[in-house]
C-alpha cells in the first residue's frame, strides 16, 4: 500500500458566518501528481491558505507524512515540508535570478546577523554553499546562464520555472501549485507540462496543484478532487473525474 504524503480529514473555514471550504478530505500519496479543480470561486486558494499556514482552520485535520501539522504558522509549516507558488508570480523582482532561489535556501543556511554584516565566521562558507546548490538547482531549470539576470528581465515562461526553483530550495516534501499555466501560451503550458513531470520524477516530489487549464490537467494530474461552492463534489481518477456528469454541470453551469 502506498505511503500517504498529505491526509487531510473534516477541514473547514468561516468567514463572518459564511463557510467558505466545508468537511474538505484529501488523501495524496508520496510521489502523485494531484489535482485540485473547481469553478471559480470554489473554495480552492482557501484550502492552499489553510494547508500553508495562512488561514487557521475552524475544524479538522491536516497531517503531513504522518506529522499533525494543523493550526502552525506559515514558518513552521514550510520548515515542515511544504513550499507554494502563487497565480500570480511572486519573486523579488529587484533581485537576481540566484539571489532568488538563493532566499529559499535560507531555511536551511543560517549565520548571525554580526557574521552577516561583518563577513566573518560561517557567512563566507554558507554563502558559498548556498551559492553552489542555488547554481545547481538553476542547471536543472535550465536558468544557469541567467543567473546573474534581474528576475524581471526573465520572459514569464521562465519566471515561472524560477518560481518553481525558489520553492524547491526550501527542500520540501509537499509542493503546492496555484494556477502555474495561469497567463501561458499553448507552447508555453506544454513546456511547464513537462517541467511539472520532470520535478516530480527528479525531486521525488509530490505535488498538488489547482489549475484552470483542462488540457494540462487531464495530461499529467494521475488524481483529482473538484471543489464546489467550498465542498467537495467529486474525487479519483483524472478520466473518471472529468467524465462525470455532477462536474461537467458544475463547470458549464447547466
Amino acid at each position: 500500500m502506498a505511503e500517504k504524503m498529505l491526509d487531510v480529514k473534516g477541514l473547514s473555514i468561516s468567514f463572518g458566518g459564511l463557510k467558505a471550504v466545508n468537511d474538505f478530505d484529501i488523501s495524496i500519496e508520496k510521489e502523485q501528481l494531484y489535482g485540485l479543480i473547481g469553478p471559480n470561486g470554489a473554495g480552492k486558494t482557501t484550502v492552499f491558505n489553510l494547508l500553508t499556514g495562512v488561514y487557521k482552520p475552524t475544524a479538522g485535520k491536516i497531517i503531513l507524512d504522518g506529522e499533525d501539522i494543523t493550526g502552525k504558522s506559515i514558518i513552521e509549516i514550510n520548515k515542515d515540508g511544504v513550499a507554494r507558488t502563487f497565480q500570480n508570480i511572486r519573486l523579488f523582482k529587484e533581485l537576481t535570478v540566484i539571489e532568488n532561489v538563493k532566499v529559499g535556501l535560507h531555511n536551511h543556511h543560517h549565520y548571525s546577523v554580526v557574521e552577516g554584516i561583518l563577513h566573518v565566521g560561517k557567512y563566507k562558507k554558507m554563502e558559498n554553499e548556498m551559492t553552489e546548490k542555488a547554481m545547481e538547482l538553476l542547471k536543472v531549470f535550465d536558468l544557469d546562464k541567467e543567473a546573474q539576470y534581474k528576475a524581471s528581465n526573465l520572459p514569464y515562461g521562465k519566471q515561472r520555472k524560477l518560481e518553481i526553483a525558489r520553492a524547491l530550495a526550501t527542500d520540501p516534501k509537499l509542493l503546492l501549485l496555484d494556477e502555474p499555466a495561469a497567463g501561458m501560451n499553448p507552447n508555453e503550458t506544454a513546456e511547464l507540462m513537462d517541467t511539472i513531470r520532470f520535478v516530480r520524477d527528479k525531486f521525488h516530489m509530490t505535488i498538488l496543484l489547482i489549475e484552470h487549464d483542462m488540457k494540462l490537467v487531464s495530461g499529467i494530474c494521475e488524481k483529482l478532487t473538484v471543489l464546489n461552492f467550498g465542498q467537495v463534489l467529486a474525487q479519483g481518477g483524472t478520466a473518471e473525474v472529468l467524465n462525470n456528469p455532477q462536474v461537467i454541470t458544475a463547470y458549464l453551469g447547466q
